[in-house]
């Protein structure tokens, strides 16, 4: 059962990044209905925005991705962009994170992946909504790397610190 064009344009609007636009892009680009697609890695892999995989004798070996559905990967490279530039979301909050360690673009893109892979829930599922997670996600997520994180850095401005819980 797939949705009427309308619908489905306006159900993939509330992805953070995805406008109008890029929705009717990326519903010209898969089509409605995403049954030819067991997952999304497939998808992403059909899509060519998944990341490279090139290992010779243990060695990883450049990390590029395939060329292929211009149109699409430019429409998800645009969203991710935009997605970076919102505030307090989740697909920000992942951009800025892999910016810090790999770079803006390879962010771009590993956004843009993680913005396919949402797509293709929402028009798997008519009855699935989006629903961000938040900027603070990640440092929700995993406090113990966090409060690890923070001590390392004040140890290295010259402070010594000792962490005691608060109680409510």
């Amino acid at each position: 059962m797939t949705l009427p064009h309308a619908k489905l344009i306006e159900r993939l609007d509330e992805v953070t990044g995805i406008g109008v636009r890029t929705a009717e892009i990326i519903l010209a680009e898969i089509g409605p209905s995403v049954q030819n697609w067991s997952s999304a890695a497939k998808l992403a892999c059909w899509a060519c925005i998944c990341p490279g995989n090139h290992e010779s004798a243990g060695k990883r070996k450049s990390g590029k991705r395939r060329k292929g559905q211009r149109w699409l990967v430019t429409a998800l490279v645009e969203a991710a962009w935009a997605a970076s530039r919102s505030k307090d979301t989740y697909l920000a909050s992942q951009f800025h994170r892999l910016r810090a360690r790999r770079g803006a673009k390879r962010a771009a893109v590993a956004v843009a992946h993680s913005i396919l892979t949402i797509v293709y829930h929402l028009l798997k599922d008519p009855t699935a909504s989006f629903q961000d997670l938040g900027g603070d996600y990640f440092l929700k997520h995993n406090k113990e790397q966090e409060q690890r994180r923070a001590l390392k850095t004040l140890r290295s401005l010259g402070y010594d610190v000792v962490l005691t819980p608060v109680t409510a």
